[in-house]
């Protein structure tokens, strides 16, 4: 949300891009929704990516959502090459809507230690997409944004603040509840109440469980 807004704030026309990966947390689509809407995007897409069928994760399989708090290994929830997957397929978009620009709100502050969140992985990423496109073999300068890399989750929502954003129509949890809530005990839940409490601000999330078990 927070990535999509400071595009728009810079001048960008957004396409946003929404993966249907058959996640566990699915209100995500929901919220992506909202959050398009919200943004004031040209166009968005939610694109049916059934990863469930590779597994590997407890985003993506039966292995249950760590609630002991966040630690120094990467977790279970690290899906394998998500990020990897989800730009190469907003760089085909990106180059078959004529764009050399594209936002990703990956962290590498407050957050879960997953490998394809590093700054190393984005300009990686950045150096493949202008070899592998004909947009790149033509001179085209490719350019991976990600405005929130070097930012702490207070700051994140700090940001969502100052842009105007309504900050509960976004969505974090790994394993919300049937009821719709957001557990309040992953790792997604754990740092994004932090960054809130951290900075001061409403975060407009229903938990369920309070701030003394978090």
């Amino acid at each position: 949300m927070v990535c999509a807004g400071l595009a728009r704030e810079q001048g960008f026309e957004v396409l946003a891009l929404t993966f249907d990966y058959n996640q566990r947390h699915r209100v995500e689509l929901d919220a992506s929704r909202k959050v398009a809407a919200r943004v004031g995007v040209e166009r968005h897409v939610i694109l049916p990516l059934d990863l469930r069928q590779f597994g590997g994760s407890a985003l993506t399989d039966d292995i249950a959502v760590p609630k002991d708090g966040v630690g120094e290994e990467i977790p279970v929830t690290y899906v394998p090459a998500r990020n990897l997957v989800f730009l190469s397929l907003a760089l085909a978009w990106a180059e078959a809507a004529g764009s050399s620009d594209i936002f990703i709100g990956v962290n590498a502050l407050d957050y879960s230690g997953y490998p394809d969140c590093r700054p190393e992985f984005i300009g990686g990423f950045e150096a493949l997409a202008r070899v592998a496109t004909k947009f790149g073999d033509k001179g085209g300068n490719v350019k991976i944004h990600a405005p929130l890399q070097y930012l702490k989750k207070a700051d994140i929502a700090r940001e969502a603040v100052r842009l105007g954003l309504e900050t509960g129509e976004s969505w974090s949890c790994y394993d919300p509840l049937p009821d719709g809530r957001a557990c309040g005990l992953c790792d997604s839940c754990r740092l994004r109440r932090a960054g809130f409490k951290e900075a001061g601000i409403e975060d407009g999330t229903d938990y369920a469980a309070g701030d003394e078990a978090a």
